[in-house]
C-alpha cells in the first residue's frame, strides 16, 4: 500500500481508489486512471488495511462497514474512508500534503489575506463540492494567520486534515471521534477555551450553526464549511437549517455575524493542471440589508459590481482565466453555475 501511495504523491494524485476485484485507480488532474498494479484479491486488501490503518479502525470497519479516519505516514497524511461494496471491501484515499500551500502559491485573490487578517470576530464560510479544495484553501487562510498573528487557534475536523504547527500563534488540532465526540460539544467548550479563531470542519446543523453564531457574535472569529457551491445558495442552505418561524430572527443574526462567504471550484487549464475560481462575496452594509430583507436574488448583481470590495462571481472568475488563457472557452462554459449568463460574459455583452 505504502508503494502506492508513494507513486501517487510523487505523481501529484489527489486520491487512491482500491478495492477487492477492482485494479488501484488514482484521481490524477480530475481524472479517474488505472494503474499497472494486478487485480486485488482479499488478502491483499486486508492487508494494505492493517498497514495504514489500526486493530481498533480496522474493527470499526467491520462493524460498521464504514469508515472515516485519517493516517499520518509522515511523507503524507491520507483521509481514509473505507466502505463494503457488491465486489467486495474498498478504501478511497484522499491524499494530504505535509507542506501546506501559501495564498501566494494557490494564486488566490488578495482580498483572501484582508479576510484572514482585517477582523477579530465573525463567521467565514468557504464552501464548495467534494475535492473543489475547500480543505487547501482554508489551510492557506489559517496558515496566514498562523505567520502573521498572535492568535489561539481551535481546529475541530472530522478526520483532521492539514496540520498546522503553531507559529505566531498557538494553534490546536480536535478531531471529531478522538478528542471530542461531536462537533456541537467541541464547538460549545470551545468558546471556554480563551479562543481567538475556531475552525469548524463542517457546519451539517441547526445547533452547530446556532453555536458557530454564537461564537461569531461574541467576539471570536469563526470558520466553517459546507458543501455548498455558490454564495447565494449558501445562505439559502444555512437558512434551510431553520423552520420559517425561526428565519427571520436568523437573517439578522447571520447578517451581523457574517464577514464573507468563498464558494469555491477547481476547473482544468490548459496546461493540464488545476485552477481554482470563486464566489467571493463580502458581507458589506448593502449585503447585510439584503440578507435581513430576504432579497437574495438581488446578491448575485451586487457581487458583479463590487469588484472595489473585492467581491466576484464564479463566471467573473471563469472569465478572467479564459482571457488569461488558462482555460478554455468549453471549461468556461462546462464549469459555469449559469452557462447563458457565462456565454454572454465570453462574447462581451455583460
Amino acid at each position: 500500500m505504502l508503494d502506492i501511495i508513494k507513486r501517487a504523491e510523487e505523481e501529484g494524485c489527489s486520491d487512491i481508489h482500491v478495492g477487492v476485484n477492482e485494479v488501484p485507480r488514482y484521481r490524477h488532474r480530475g481524472e479517474i486512471v488505472a494503474t499497472e498494479w494486478p487485480v486485488t484479491d482479499l488478502d491483499t486488501f486486508l492487508s494494505w488495511m492493517r498497514e495504514i490503518m489500526s486493530d481498533d479502525h480496522i474493527r470499526q470497519f467491520q462493524e460498521n462497514l464504514d469508515f472515516d479516519g485519517a493516517a499520518d505516514l509522515g511523507f503524507v497524511r491520507v483521509r481514509i474512508n473505507a466502505f463494503d461494496s457488491l465486489a467486495g471491501p474498498a478504501m478511497v484515499l484522499r491524499l494530504i500534503g505535509a507542506d501546506i500551500l501559501t495564498l501566494e502559491q494557490l494564486r488566490l485573490p488578495d482580498v483572501f489575506k484582508s479576510i484572514s487578517l482585517d477582523y477579530h470576530k465573525g463567521l467565514v464560510l468557504v464552501t464548495g463540492p467534494t475535492g473543489s479544495g475547500k480543505s487547501t484553501t482554508m489551510a492557506a487562510m489559517i496558515d496566514y494567520i498562523n505567520r502573521n498573528k498572535s492568535h489561539h487557534i481551535i481546529t475541530i475536523e472530522d478526520p483532521v486534515e492539514f496540520v498546522h504547527k503553531s507559529k505566531k500563534s498557538l494553534i490546536k488540532h480536535r478531531e471529531v471521534g478522538r478528542h471530542t465526540h461531536q462537533f456541537f460539544n467541541a464547538l460549545k467548550a470551545a468558546l471556554r477555551e480563551d479562543p481567538d479563531l475556531i475552525l469548524v470542519g463542517e457546519i451539517r446543523d441547526k445547533e452547530t450553526m446556532n453555536i458557530a453564531l454564537k461564537a461569531a457574535s461574541t467576539g471570536h472569529l469563526v470558520m466553517g464549511t459546507l458543501h455548498t457551491n455558490s454564495a447565494v445558495k449558501t445562505i439559502e442552505r444555512v437558512l434551510g437549517m431553520f423552520p420559517p418561524a425561526e428565519q427571520p430572527a436568523f437573517r439578522v443574526a447571520l447578517a451581523e455575524s457574517l464577514i464573507s462567504i468563498i464558494a469555491q471550484g477547481l476547473c482544468k487549464t490548459t496546461d493540464g493542471k488545476r485552477a481554482a475560481f470563486h464566489d467571493i462575496l463580502i458581507a458589506t452594509d448593502a449585503i447585510k440589508e439584503y440578507i435581513i430583507q430576504s432579497k437574495l436574488e438581488d446578491i448575485t448583481q451586487v457581487m458583479l459590481r463590487s469588484e472595489f470590495d473585492g467581491m466576484t462571481t464564479m463566471n467573473k472568475a471563469l472569465l478572467e482565466l479564459y482571457q488569461e488563457g488558462r482555460i478554455t472557452e468549453e471549461i468556461a462554459l462546462d464549469q459555469s453555475p449559469t452557462p447563458n449568463e457565462m456565454a454572454q460574459f465570453l462574447r462581451g455583452r455583460m
